[in-house]
């Protein structure tokens, strides 16, 4: 994303916190932040596409610093879990994006909201996917019970123990749901209840989210492996940035730089001895068959 661009979702950020999104106009837009209104639609095509984009560059980050938590880390460990959700809530908090969350819920803006309700469910799947890693494949048939009422529970936590306190403590709401959730987990499935099987998720998932989410979590998984192979090395930053350039420019919803990605590639492949050979095989054939598959649409 080039910098003015940036900077335009940064002053409408602004104005949405101190306005509220439906009171902010385009033309208070243009005006904070500097550009002509061709300028404006040649980045957005709406308001709302402004609103999309500044969740998902700042969630972009976020979900790149979730997924290094695990670098190097045993996904079974629940401290890591707990340390992933308290980086999502800091980020929604210094953000301030529950105050944006809760108007666009009440709003009668339909595609908005369908877009939030999408952003939920890719939550909840990324939850029931963690919550699998850390309790194990016997304990599936109830993880996506587990995972709605964690969520849930998490969210009234939040709000409750906000009203209660002058200093929040992020991590110490994250710590009691998570201890609350992991008794819950043993104890339905000594009682065999199931409310929701996780089957569910692929008719809940729209088809597009549903058809890449394989591909999605092996990328990742291979990308975070190789992370670790780097873990200690002197160019740790530059072989990173290689990596996150290239599981950025598969999974993003425009058209891959393909010549950009080959270039990745040969690069990270430059020293044999830095990267598992193997795991490094397996990202070439991940992105190999995604860009194949992208360029047959």
């Amino acid at each position: 994303m080039n910098d003015r661009k940036q900077h335009v979702i940064k002053m409408a950020h602004q104005l949405f916190i101190n306005k509220g999104f439906q009171a902010t106009s385009i033309q208070d837009i243009l005006e904070y932040s500097g550009i002509s209104k061709g300028t404006f639609y040649n980045y957005f095509s709406s308001k709302n596409e402004l609103l999309k984009a500044l969740f998902k560059s700042i969630y972009k980050k976020m979900e790149k610093d979730r997924n290094e938590l695990l670098i190097g880390q045993d996904p079974s460990d629940i401290e890591i879990l707990i340390k992933q959700f308290e980086l999502q809530l800091n980020t929604n908090k210094k953000n301030k994006l529950f105050t944006l969350f809760e108007e666009v819920l009440i709003s009668s803006d339909v595609e908005l909201k369908q877009y939030f309700k999408e952003g939920q469910l890719r939550m909840l799947r990324w939850t029931y996917q963690r919550f699998l890693e850390i309790f194990g494949e016997d304990k599936k048939p109830y993880l996506l019970d587990c995972a709605i009422m964690f969520l849930g529970i998490l969210h009234q936590n939040m709000k409750y123990y906000a009203m209660g306190h002058d200093h929040t403590s992020i991590e110490q709401v994250v710590r009691y749901t998570v201890n609350r959730i992991e008794k819950i987990v043993y104890e339905v499935a000594v009682s065999n209840e199931q409310l929701n099987e996780p089957e569910l998720l692929d008719k809940w998932l729209p088809d597009q989210l549903k058809s890449n989410s394989s591909f999605h979590k092996n990328l990742n998984e291979v990308v975070v492996a190789l992370k670790k192979n780097v873990s200690e090395h002197k160019d740790q930053p530059k072989y990173l940035e290689l990596l996150d350039f290239v599981q950025d420019e598969v999974v993003h919803p425009k058209p891959p730089r393909r010549f950009l990605i080959e270039s990745a590639l040969i690069s990270l492949n430059e020293d044999p001895s830095i990267f598992n050979q193997q795991l490094l095989s397996q990202l070439e054939q991940l992105v190999t068959s995604q860009l194949q598959k992208q360029g047959n649409k």
